[in-house]
C-alpha cells in the first residue's frame, strides 16, 4: 500500500511539474509570437506610420523601431530580474506577459499617421519599447522558473521547452500572418488586416496571464528575503565570472541562432537565389523541425552532462559554420537547403536546448533571475539584434565570407567560456534544491 501511494504520489507530482512547464512557456509563446508579429506585417503599416519616403525608407523606418525592442531587453532584464529575484518568479512573469499584452494591443488600435501625424510613429515606438522591456524580462525570469520546477535529472528536458515556444512564437506568428495574407486583398491589409495579429497576440496574453496565475512559486521566501536578493552590485561582487561566461557563450550562441533562422530566409534568396516562395516553405519547414528536436538535445544533457554539450556546441559551430555557409550558398535544390541547414542547426541545438538551464545552475536564488536575464539581454541585443544588419553590410560591402568568419569568431568565443564554465554536475547551485509544486 505504501509503494501505491508513494506511487500515485510521483504521479501527482510530475503531472504539477508539467502543467508548470505549460504554464510558464505558455506566455514564452506569446511573448515571442507578439514580437515576430511586428517583423512580418511590417511591410503592410509601415505606410500607416511612416507615408513619407519610399519604400524602403519606410521599412527602414520600421525596422529602426524594430531595433529598439532589442535595445529595451537589458533594461527589461534588470527590472524583471529584480522583480523575480526579490518578490518572486511568478510575479515577474504575470507582470511581464501582461506588459507585452498591453504592447500589442497599443498596436493593434494605434491611430495612424493621416489621423494624429507625427504622434503616430512615436506612440508605435513607445507600444515597440514596452514589448522589448517585456521580451527583456520574459527570458530571464521563465529560464529561472523552468529550471528550478523542473525534476533534478531531466532538468535538459523539462528546460528545452522554452526554446520550443520560443521558435513556436515566431512558427505561429508566420502561420497567423499567412492566414491573414491568404483572407484579405492587398488594400484591405494595408488598411486595417496588418492589426488583426496584434488582436491575436492580445487575447493570447490574457489565457497565458490565466495559466501562469495558477503556478506555484519556486524561490523560497527565505531567498527573496535576503539583502542580496536582485542586488547587481552583488552580481558584480561575487559573481562576474560566471556573468562574463553567460555573456560569452551567449554572443556566440544569439548571433548563430539568428544566421541560421531569421537571416537564413534572405541568404537564400539574395545569395543561394532561391525562389522566395521555395526559400519561406524551406525555412518554415526548418523551423518546425528545429522546434521538435529541441526536447532531444534536452535529453542528452541530462545524459552527458551540461558542459559536454556546450563543449559540442562551441567546439562544432566553430569548425562547421563557414564549410556550412559556403555549401549553402551554392545549393541548388530545397531539400538540400533543408538537409544543411537542419546540420547546421542541430549544432545549434546542443546550446539552444539548455540555454536558459546552464545559465540558472551558474547562480544562487537571489541573484539568478537577474543574472541570467541581463546577460542573456546584453549579449543577445548586442550580437543576435544586430545579425542581419551585419550580415547585409558584409554582404553589399562585396565581402560577405567575413560574415562567415564573424560568426565563427564569436562561435570560438563561446567555446572558451564553455571550456572556462564550472561542471554543474559538481559545481552547480542547482545541485541539491528540489522545488516542492
Amino acid at each position: 500500500m505504501t509503494i501505491a501511494i508513494g506511487h500515485d504520489l510521483d504521479h501527482a507530482d510530475r503531472r504539477r511539474r508539467i502543467w508548470a512547464i505549460i504554464g510558464s512557456s505558455s506566455g514564452n509563446l506569446v511573448e515571442w509570437f507578439d514580437f515576430y508579429a511586428y517583423a512580418f506585417t511590417a511591410l503592410y503599416f509601415a505606410p500607416s506610420f511612416f507615408p513619407n519616403g519610399n519604400q524602403t525608407t519606410q521599412l527602414l523606418q520600421t525596422a529602426a523601431v524594430f531595433a529598439i525592442g532589442f535595445l529595451m531587453r537589458p533594461i527589461g532584464g534588470y527590472i524583471f530580474g529584480f522583480v523575480a529575484d526579490k518578490y518572486g518568479r511568478k510575479n515577474s512573469m504575470m507582470i511581464s506577459v501582461l506588459m507585452m499584452c498591453a504592447g500589442s494591443l497599443a498596436i493593434a488600435v494605434l491611430p495612424t499617421y493621416a489621423m494624429i501625424g507625427t504622434a503616430a510613429p512615436v506612440l508605435l515606438l513607445l507600444a515597440r519599447m514596452l514589448q522589448g522591456l517585456s521580451v527583456g524580462g520574459e527570458y530571464g525570469t521563465s529560464a529561472t522558473y523552468m529550471s528550478e520546477v523542473a525534476l533534478p535529472g531531466k532538468r535538459g528536458f523539462y528546460a528545452s521547452f522554452q526554446y520550443v515556444t520560443l521558435i513556436g512564437g515566431q512558427l505561429l506568428a508566420s502561420l497567423v500572418v499567412l492566414l491573414v495574407q491568404q483572407s484579405l486583398t492587398d488594400g484591405e491589409l494595408r488598411a486595417w488586416g496588418w492589426r488583426i495579429p496584434f488582436f491575436i497576440g492580445a487575447a493570447f496574453a490574457i489565457v497565458a496571464l490565466f495559466l501562469r496565475a495558477s503556478l506555484t512559486e519556486t524561490s523560497s521566501a527565505e531567498s527573496r528575503s535576503r539583502k542580496e536578493a536582485g542586488s547587481l552590485r552583488e552580481i558584480f561582487r561575487h559573481h562576474t565570472r560566471a556573468f562574463l561566461i553567460v555573456l560569452g557563450f551567449t554572443a556566440g550562441g544569439s548571433l548563430i541562432f539568428y544566421t541560421f533562422t531569421t537571416y537564413m530566409q534572405k541568404y537564400l534568396i539574395n545569395t543561394a537565389h532561391m525562389n522566395d516562395r521555395t526559400a519561406n516553405v524551406v525555412m518554415t519547414v526548418v523551423l518546425f523541425t528545429y522546434m521538435i528536436m529541441q526536447p532531444a538535445f534536452g535529453m542528452l544533457s541530462d545524459r552527458f552532462g551540461r558542459k559536454t554539450s556546450m563543449l559540442l556546441f562551441g567546439g562544432l559551430a566553430t569548425l562547421c559554420t563557414v564549410p556550412l555557409m559556403y555549401a549553402i550558398a551554392d545549393v541548388k535544390s530545397p531539400l538540400a537547403a533543408f538537409g544543411l541547414i537542419i546540420v547546421a542547426l542541430a549544432i545549434v541545438s546542443f546550446y539552444t536546448s539548455i540555454s536558459g538551464l546552464v545559465k540558472s545552475e551558474m547562480f544562487p536564488p537571489e541573484v539568478r533571475a537577474m543574472s541570467v536575464g541581463l546577460a542573456y539581454a546584453i549579449a543577445n541585443a548586442i550580437f543576435g539584434g544586430s545579425a542581419e544588419y551585419v550580415a547585409l553590410w558584409f554582404k553589399n560591402s562585396g565581402a560577405e565570407s567575413n560574415f562567415y568568419w564573424y560568426v565563427t569568431l564569436m562561435c570560438a568565443i563561446a567555446l572558451v567560456a564553455s571550456i572556462l564554465m564550472p561542471d554543474p554536475k559538481v559545481k552547480g547551485y542547482l545541485q541539491g534544491e528540489g522545488t516542492e509544486i
